[in-house]
């Protein structure tokens, strides 16, 4: 066990923490559930940099930082919908967590050909994580704070995030089509 796996597994042991205070009915518990979601987010970008720079990258870390991203993100996603229940922010998700389990699939069927570096992470992919995870954030929050329509804001970069979550896909699928077509 090494810091960034540590982060790794602190950003799973967040998910039912993040839950209950998101549903909890003291006041600010939705400021607090946001926070903890940053805080995860924050970890994210951490335990890959530091898996780098400390040069602790490990199998364990390469299975368990998607796995938590992956888990926290659709958790977070689906208690938002429950939370809003309608079409303009079900579609969204829906292509958000569908593309997750699309590509992770890829991923996992890649590699098995021995050809996992053709869909590695883009840069197209770290923006579109950025952008969801703001729009994550201002969701959580509540309506507005000091007047500012940050659920709004949040509706908006989950759109971009969407878009770009398409555009991501494709490009993965493109990446990956010669293999894909073979017989």
């Amino acid at each position: 066990m090494n810091i960034p796996n540590s982060l790794s597994l602190l950003r799973i042991a967040l998910i039912p923490c993040f839950v209950i205070v998101f549903y909890s009915p003291i006041g600010g518990a939705r400021i607090v559930a946001a926070a903890l979601f940053a805080l995860a987010a924050l970890t994210d970008w951490l335990d890959g940099y530091l898996a780098r720079r400390l040069g602790q990258t490990s199998k364990l870390g390469a299975f368990l930082d998607p796995v938590a991203d992956k888990l926290m993100v659709a958790v977070v996603l689906i208690v938002l919908l429950q939370s809003d229940p309608s079409i303009w922010l079900a579609m969204p998700v829906a292509v958000i967590i569908g593309r997750e389990i699309t590509v992770s699939a890829l991923r996992e069927w890649m590699a098995e050909l021995g050809a996992r570096t053709k869909v590695a992470v883009s840069y197209l992919g770290k923006v579109k994580t950025a952008a969801q995870m703001i729009a994550i954030v201002l969701l959580i929050l509540p309506g507005s704070v000091s007047d500012v329509p940050v659920y709004e804001a949040g509706f908006l970069f989950l759109y971009i995030a969407t878009a770009l979550t398409l555009l991501s896909m494709v490009q993965y699928l493109l990446a990956a089509w010669p293999e894909l077509s073979r017989n």
